[in-house]
C-alpha cells in the first residue's frame, strides 16, 4: 500500500456527474485510464510535467509534455526520471527549477528510501530539484538538504517566490494524520519545518499549493464538509500574518470523488486538480458490445485519477486579490 493510499483510504464510492465547469486536461494524451496526478505548468505555460502511475501507485514516473500549436504533445519521460519512484513535480515561480519527490537515495549506491506508517512500508520520499539550463535542457537532479527531508515522508512540495517550501508530511507534531509544513528560506539554507496552523489538528491536510506571494494556500483534506473522501480548500493570509479559516472551494472544483494534488497555473485563478470523478451510471444504458465496453472502461473517466483545469479567479477577487498581485 502506498503513502497516498494510506493517507486517503482509496476505497471510495463514486457517483459524480461528468459535466462540470472544469476542463479535462488533454483526454487520451495526458489524462488516460491510468493514474495521472500533480500538474506542474511552467511560468510561460508551454511545459507540463506530471506524474503517471498504475492505479495502486506502486510505479510512479514523471512525464513531460510541450504545448505545440495550442495542444499538448505526446508525453515523454524526461532525462531525470524513469529509474526511481518519482512524483509530485512543481516549478519554482521563476521557472528555473523543477522540484519533485523521489525514493532515490541521497548518496549514489545507497538503497532506495523506505518509509513506514501504521505498520505499512512503502517508498520513502525526499525533496529534489533539477535546474533548467539556459538552453532549455535539464541539469542533473540535486538533493535538497535540510530537516524537511527527515523521516522520508515529504509530499507535494510547493515553492513561494522567496524560496519558502511548503509541503505535507506526517511528523512528530502532526498528530494522528497529515499536516502542512513550511521550511523558510534563510541565508543559511532552508530552516527546520514549521507546521502551518490551519485549525483543528484532527483534520487531515495534504498537498499544499502556495500562491507565490503567500497570500493564499489551496490544499486537499476534509474540514468536516467534504463531499467525498477529500476535497480542496483555500485559506487566505490575514493582516496579522495568520491564516484565516479554511474555506471549501465552491463550484464544481469538488465532487463526490477524490480531489487532491492541487497546483496553481501561470494565469490568475488557474488551478489544476487531480480527480477520480466519473459519470454517474444510469440504466438501462446503451447496449455495449465488447469493443465499446473496452473503450469506455479503459478511457480517462473510468475512475482513475485525471488532471483537470479550473478557474477560481472569482474566489480570489472576492477576497480582494487582483491579477497582478498573484502574477509569478
Amino acid at each position: 500500500m502506498t503513502s497516498h493510499r494510506i493517507a486517503w483510504t482509496m476505497a471510495l464510492a463514486l457517483s459524480c456527474h461528468a459535466a462540470c465547469a472544469g476542463d479535462l486536461l488533454a483526454p487520451g494524451m495526458v489524462s488516460t485510464g491510468l493514474q495521472e496526478t500533480t500538474a506542474a505548468v511552467s511560468p510561460d505555460g508551454n511545459t507540463l510535467v506530471f506524474m503517471r502511475s498504475d492505479l495502486a501507485e506502486k510505479d510512479d514516473t514523471l512525464l513531460l509534455s510541450r504545448r505545440q500549436g495550442g495542444q499538448w504533445s505526446t508525453p515523454e519521460v524526461p532525462t531525470f526520471s524513469g529509474e526511481w519512484h518519482d512524483s509530485e513535480p512543481t516549478f519554482s515561480p521563476d521557472g528555473r527549477r523543477l522540484y519533485f519527490v523521489s525514493n532515490r537515495p541521497p548518496h549514489s549506491g545507497d538503497a532506495p528510501l523506505v518509509a513506514e506508517m501504521g505498520g505499512h512500508r512503502f517508498p520513502g520520499t525526499n525533496l529534489w530539484y533539477v535546474p533548467r539550463e539556459t538552453n532549455g535542457r535539464w541539469g542533473n537532479p540535486v538533493h535538497v538538504d535540510g530537516a524537511l527531508n527527515d523521516g522520508a515522508m515529504i509530499y507535494n512540495p510547493s515553492v513561494a517566490a522567496n524560496g519558502d517550501v511548503y509541503f505535507s508530511a506526517h511528523r512528530a507534531d502532526s498528530g494522528r494524520l497529515f499536516q502542512i509544513y513550511v521550511s523558510r528560506q534563510t541565508p543559511q539554507g532552508l530552516a527546520p519545518p514549521q507546521r502551518v496552523e490551519l485549525g483543528d489538528m484532527t483534520r487531515n491536510r495534504m498537498d499544499p499549493a502556495i500562491d507565490p506571494g503567500q497570500r493564499f494556500i489551496v490544499y486537499a483534506g476534509d474540514e468536516g464538509d467534504s463531499l467525498g473522501r477529500a476535497d480542496l480548500y483555500i485559506a487566505f493570509r490575514e493582516a496579522d500574518g495568520h491564516w484565516g479559516k479554511p474555506e471549501h472551494l465552491a463550484g464544481d472544483v469538488n465532487s463526490e470523488g477524490l480531489e487532491n494534488a492541487p497546483s496553481l497555473g501561470p494565469h490568475f485563478g488557474e488551478l489544476y486538480v487531480a480527480s477520480d470523478r466519473q459519470p454517474a451510471a444510469t440504466f438501462p444504458k446503451k447496449r455495449d458490445d465488447a469493443n465499446s465496453l473496452q473503450q469506455r472502461l479503459s478511457g480517462p473517466l473510468n475512475g482513475s485519477r485525471n488532471l483537470w483545469r479550473f478557474d477560481i479567479s472569482d474566489v480570489l477577487r472576492r477576497h480582494g486579490l487582483k491579477d497582478e498581485e498573484t502574477a509569478r
